[in-house]
């Protein structure tokens, strides 16, 4: 069958990859543009999250664009996540699209839920293969970590305006046609050469800026409108908190795999002194990023959150307690359908200015 899935950041160069690897055809949806969040918006309960309407518009796009199965997650924890498929599946139905529901349900067990949603729909149920797709996924996503370590840095400093970009989309383009661990070690090469060879001003004095929040709009380049790019722009290196390998370490790998710290363990580890208990989503990593930023040698840090996203706006409220007990600059931007970008612009150049003479007086005093 012809499966595809809803877009987080660039998830889909991974997963597209894992499921052609076991011989799956993949339709990959356009990615998230006004179209999807207008037909999300449309069919989806007014008080809803952002993520799930641009979710919901990747579904029926897909849909249209030929999709036989789409893939779904039913997630454990108090976010609204855990609800998506259903609510998704029931206004999918009611439309009257004929399309197959895969639900990975991670309630169940991780492992199991992987191999058997693949399974069914590739048909390939080799587990040697299945442990091969699962590689080269995974290795996608570190890969593509690199390349946006390697883009946050040289966007800061280049010498001509939008070089960085093109050099990473190029990058990009080899990467996801790359189907084997040979073939995905080559397009790290290829990568890592391209942008190491943008012409930077090494001696540019820059702002180091950290972005953390609720894990889709921080990833998602459309629902945060390329907040990454304005700020590069400003003349910031961004260090995003919330990576894609973070969130598959967490959520994918099971613990008894892992053997360092991961960012959620240091996250939690850090918000201990703020907040006791998880309350769901990404707001006790939220919590522990700010916390995190203020013992580091970070200018400021910038807190994304989608409207009505319950757990993000308790974080919101604890946050002026670490901005003020760690001395640490934050700016929370909630984002929905409705959020202009003019506006938005605005408020990132108000704060790059407020932490750039921040910076600039704890010099002189230093002095």
């Amino acid at each position: 069958m012809k499966i595809s899935f809803p877009h987080m950041g660039n998830l889909a160069i991974a997963l597209s990859a894992a499921i052609r690897v076991l011989g799956g055809e993949v339709v990959v949806p356009p990615y998230t543009n006004m179209r999807t969040l207008s037909l999300g918006t449309k069919y989806s309960p007014e008080s809803i999250c952002l993520p799930y309407k641009l979710v919901l518009g990747n579904y029926i796009e897909a849909i249209e664009a030929g999709a036989e199965a789409i893939l779904m997650i039913d997630s454990p924890g108090t976010c609204r996540l855990g609800q998506y498929s259903d609510i998704a599946r029931t206004t999918l139905t009611d439309l009257g699209y004929k399309v197959e529901f895969v639900n990975f349900d991670l309630y169940k067990g991780k492992l199991f839920e992987i191999y058997s949603g693949f399974k069914y729909v590739t048909g390939n149920g080799n587990p040697i293969d299945l442990i091969n797709a699962v590689r080269v996924g995974i290795l996608k996503i570190k890969i593509m970590d690199k390349f946006e370590n390697l883009l946050h840095y040289c966007r800061a400093r280049e010498i001509e305006i939008g070089t960085t970009d093109k050099r990473y989309k190029k990058a990009l383009v080899l990467l996801d046609n790359a189907l084997t661990i040979k073939e995905c070690n080559e397009a790290l090469e290829f990568g890592v050469k391209c942008l190491s060879g943008v012409e930077v001003d090494t001696k540019k004095q820059v702002l180091n800026v950290n972005i953390t929040g609720e894990i889709y709009v921080v990833l998602d380049q459309f629902s945060n409108m390329e907040i990454e790019k304005e700020l590069g722009r400003l003349g910031v290196h961004v260090h995003r908190q919330i990576n894609l390998s973070d969130w598959v370490n967490g959520s994918i790998i099971p613990s008894v795999l892992r053997f360092n710290e991961t960012h959620d363990e240091k996250a939690h580890r850090y918000a201990k002194e703020f907040i006791k208990r998880d309350i769901g989503g990404d707001a006790v990593e939220s919590i522990g990023d700010a916390a995190i930023a203020a013992s580091s040698d970070t200018d400021g840090l910038i807190h994304l959150l989608p409207f009505t996203c319950m757990p993000e706006i308790i974080s919101q409220n604890i946050l002026p307690n670490v901005r003020n007990e760690k001395d640490i600059p934050i700016l929370s931007l909630v984002m929905d359908e409705y959020t202009g970008r003019a506006g938005f612009v605005t408020r990132l150049e108000a704060f790059v200015d407020l932490i750039n003479r921040r910076k600039k007086t704890k010099q002189l005093l230093v002095i």
